[in-house]
């Protein structure tokens, strides 16, 4: 089990004590970044959740038309439990082909139910103008780093946008890593 926590506004997977970050900037309707998070799930975090801190941003982009309310929802159930957003994340970006802005809602409703919140309370929070505004934070910050798609990794400041191996990302884990 990953240790999945709030570190401020950030969402963290892995060892928060690390000096080595690796910081995802990410849309939840991008297709990139449900590879990236598969990679993530099925080898980085199995490798370096004991070592490395994973940093979640969020950076919606805006040809997305569900990838900020989904962003602002993530941010909703990070708020109730760090680990929920990150099944929500998850199950998000696995589902990106069934989902549209039409049924976004619908689909965000099913997912609150099934996790024990209040559906209503998660659609409610689509208006909640603190999420909004952590959500456009951590986009502002990406857009003043360069990010200008997703998913862009960084590894200790170094790096990686949109498509790269886990070979690729592994080396630059494993130079961060090392005194």
């Amino acid at each position: 089990m990953t240790l999945v926590l709030s570190l401020g506004t950030h969402l963290i997977e892995g060892n928060p004590a690390s000096a080595v970050r690796v910081v995802v900037y990410e849309d939840l309707q991008c297709p990139d970044c449900a590879v990236f998070r598969r990679m993530m799930d099925d080898k980085l975090l199995p490798a370096y959740a004991k070592t490395v801190a994973f940093e979640h941003r969020d950076f919606p982009l805006p040809r997305h038309a569900w990838a900020r309310p989904a962003a602002i929802a993530a941010r909703f159930f990070q708020e109730i439990r760090p680990e929920l957003a990150v099944s929500f994340r998850r199950h998000t970006m696995q589902n990106i082909k069934q989902t549209t802005a039409e049924n976004f809602k619908e689909r965000l409703a099913a997912f609150a139910k099934a996790n024990g919140v209040d559906p209503r309370k998660a659609e409610a929070a689509l208006e909640d103008q603190r999420l909004a505004a952590l959500v456009e934070q951590d986009y502002q910050e990406g857009v003043a780093r360069g990010v200008a798609r997703t998913p862009t990794v960084l590894v200790n400041g170094a790096p990686f946008i949109e498509r790269f191996s886990v070979e690729e990302i592994s080396k630059g884990i494993e130079a961060a890593l090392k005194p």
